[in-house]
């Protein structure tokens, strides 16, 4: 073949199937891939990067990667590694593996339908807690059958998403773990449910199952971690939980309700997704798929407000939950503000039992993946942030102060103001058009606001800050395929952002492939990696590749880093990243399209071994792989929604997982180690 005529290839069929049920896509995220995509802007992606495609010249492995749709093909031949001195050397991954040099000495575990956790050979696994285990000394005892409000609010929440460790002061071998709670289940956590009429005490319980835990834990004798029932850590926070707004749009108008008039102070937090610990030991948290929770979007007749909750998503009559039956400010008609004071980025902090979390306005609002954090070369903090939407933006926040070293009381006081003041951008790529073969090329940070002043025409600083999504428009950033977890890597500070998939792109009237977001009918996703000029987090121009492009190894539209596809694990919707002390990638997966249950992979991101996909372990059937925590000595993840399958239901249990026998399903966190 030559190396200056690409081999077109036939376009792969759009039609798409995914491993998520319809009760999941309902309660989670109120079915937003079912509904038409909030995001109607018509940001251009640019004409001559696709115009450029169809020049570029394959790689000398001569590998052929697809873009579907498009029916151009360019190469995926091996990567080159960034540079040298990258740090990777024979760190260790989870049980002190050395295997390559990479510290994943472990046997790649096979696809699997099994009602499960399934771990390498040589691992043990436990679970650490699981929904309804006591998280307050005292907590009753949990009873299925009879779960109430008063239990559950001192009790483990309900699918538990993200989670985090920050090591308990003067301990060596115990932290404070944090996890989120992101969403109930009403039709699998009651019997007899009726989703038109749930009762009061039935939506009470499932406030309470709301926002997230924190509990003591430690290491097992026989390995793994045990909970502590810790009187002065142990905390559980709901929907009924007051927050401080923080930053320039604390205050503003278009947070005032008949509760708070002065736009300061809101109770609880919803469908917190993923998050992150901070350098200060706080944890970060995102407040995603809000929209679903509130009622009459369509009763609305200020056009200005409409429009504003179409681009969030809200729309229609009542809520999935009816939540507005028992509280009238899910209700947009009697309270058309409440909704606007969710979708932040909260922050906790778990070594202060009694302080009052925050959500961060300076950080934008949207549906947030979640939020992780890097102190850049200067001392100041940067977080890198996904909107996870079809066709939504990646975002970084700049902070404006530096942070203090060290853990004493004074430095922490002064860190946890970090994110208040600082600037927010949104990401625009451009494809480099290089005749290099790989999807690849530049991009900048677009500033939207800092403080008090807006750098976007037509919108003031607290627009920007409440209605993130609509200013971006205006600057016109990059349509991503549903932008998850972005986390910068500790080692290197180049970023990694899970691209989860669109199923959208291409179709009629949406925008087509383009070099950052390659395929049509996007149903497997990908992951960006990001490298920001000079090294310099702070800087506002980067260069970007793509280091995975998921799906069937076999299937020519799928991309390893340039690693030989014969032997790495087929992945599929990635969602969460981590990274191990060796600096490898930990990717979890979300809706599994290759009729499999979805897992934890590891993969190197430079060297020979970059690329080399392996799979960790799976979960239950039905259940997603969320908030890896990848140490040398265990793996932490999050089981949510185990036995979510059509057809199931808390009176037809379809899983019986982790109890075994005739038990319900319970999402747990699990702990994973080497024998």
């Amino acid at each position: 073949m030559s190396a200056d005529k690409p081999r077109l290839l036939p376009l792969l069929p759009t039609t798409n199937t995914f491993g998520r049920s319809s009760v999941t896509c309902r309660y989670r995220c109120g079915d937003a891939c079912s509904h038409d995509v909030p995001n109607t802007s018509d940001n251009p992606y640019f004409a001559d990067v696709v115009a450029q495609v169809g020049r570029r010249r394959l790689l000398r492995a001569g590998a052929v990667l697809t873009v579907a749709g498009a029916g151009l093909a360019v190469g995926a031949g091996t990567a080159t590694a960034h540079g040298k001195g990258n740090g990777h050397g024979s760190g260790h991954g989870p049980g002190h593996g050395s295997g390559h040099g990479t510290g994943l000495d472990f046997r790649p575990v096979a696809p699997n339908t099994e009602d499960r956790i399934v771990a390498p050979a040589g691992y043990d696994q436990d679970v650490v807690i699981r929904w309804g285990d006591p998280v307050l000394p005292g907590a009753p005892r949990f009873d299925f059958a009879n779960q109430t409000a008063a239990a559950q609010a001192q009790q483990f929440g309900y699918n538990n998403d993200f989670c985090g460790l920050v090591p308990l002061p003067g301990r060596r071998d115990a932290w404070l773990m944090v996890s989120n709670h992101e969403y109930t289940t009403e039709t699998h956590m009651f019997l007899g449910y009726d989703e038109d009429n749930p009762t009061r005490e039935q939506v009470e319980t499932a406030w309470a199952a709301h926002g997230l835990s924190v509990v003591v834990v430690e290491k097992a004798r026989r390995g793994g971690l045990e909970v502590r029932l810790d009187r002065h850590y142990n905390r559980r926070i709901t929907v009924g939980t007051e927050f401080a707004f923080t930053g320039p749009a604390a205050g503003s108008r278009h947070l005032r309700t008949s509760a708070d008039p002065r736009g300061r102070r809101v109770l609880g937090t919803l469908n917190n997704c993923a998050g992150g610990v901070t350098p200060w030991g706080t944890i970060l948290s995102g407040e995603e798929n809000f929209n679903q929770y509130f009622a009459n979007a369509d009763a609305v007749t200020d056009p200005v407000t409409k429009a504003r909750l179409a681009r969030y998503g809200l729309a229609g009559g009542a809520s999935g939950r009816r939540w507005e039956n028992h509280d009238r400010r899910f209700d947009l008609v009697r309270e058309p503000n409440e909704a606007n004071r969710f979708g932040w980025i909260v922050e906790v902090d778990p070594l202060e039992p009694d302080s009052t979390p925050v959500k961060h306005t300076a950080l934008g609002r949207f549906k947030h993946e979640g939020a992780n954090v890097i102190v850049a070369r200067d001392g100041r903090v940067v977080a890198y942030m996904g909107d996870d939407e079809r066709f939504d933006y990646l975002y970084k926040f700049v902070s404006d102060k530096k942070m203090k070293r060290g853990n004493s009381r004074h430095a922490r006081a002064h860190n946890r103001t970090l994110l208040e003041s600082g600037t927010l951008y949104v990401a625009r790529l451009t494809g480099d058009g290089a005749q290099d073969g790989e999807f690849d090329g530049a991009g900048e940070w677009i500033p939207l606001a800092r403080g008090d002043r807006s750098f976007v025409d037509g919108f003031t600083a607290e627009e920007v800050y409440v209605f993130t999504r609509q200013a971006a428009d205006a600057v016109a950033p990059t349509k991503m395929d549903r932008p998850e977890d972005v986390e910068p890597s500790p080692r290197t500070g180049r970023i990694y952002a899970a691209l989860t998939n669109n199923t959208d792109r291409g179709k009629p009237g949406k925008e087509g492939p383009t070099e950052p977001n390659p395929r049509a009918a996007n149903k497997h996703g990908h992951v960006l990696e990001i490298e920001e000029h000079r090294g310099d987090n702070t800087a506002t121009r980067f260069s970007w590749k793509l280091l995975l492009v998921c799906g069937d190894p076999n299937s020519p539209d799928t991309y390893f880093g340039g690693y030989d596809k014969s032997q790495v694990s087929p992945i599929s919707c990635p969602d969460n990243v981590a990274f191990d002390s060796a600096g490898n990638l930990w990717i979890s997966t979300d809706g599994n399209a290759l009729s499999t249950n979805d897992g934890l992979f590891a993969v190197p991101v430079a060297g020979p071994e970059r690329g080399h996909v392996k799979q960790f372990l799976t979960v239950p059937h039905g259940a997603e792989t969320c908030g890896p925590v990848v140490t040398d000595d265990f793996v932490l993840v999050s089981v949510q929604h185990p036995g979510e399958l059509d057809g199931a239901s808390a009176d037809n249990p379809l899983s019986h997982w982790p109890d075994g026998g005739t038990s319900q399903p319970r999402p747990s966190v699990v702990a994973v180690w080497k024998h």
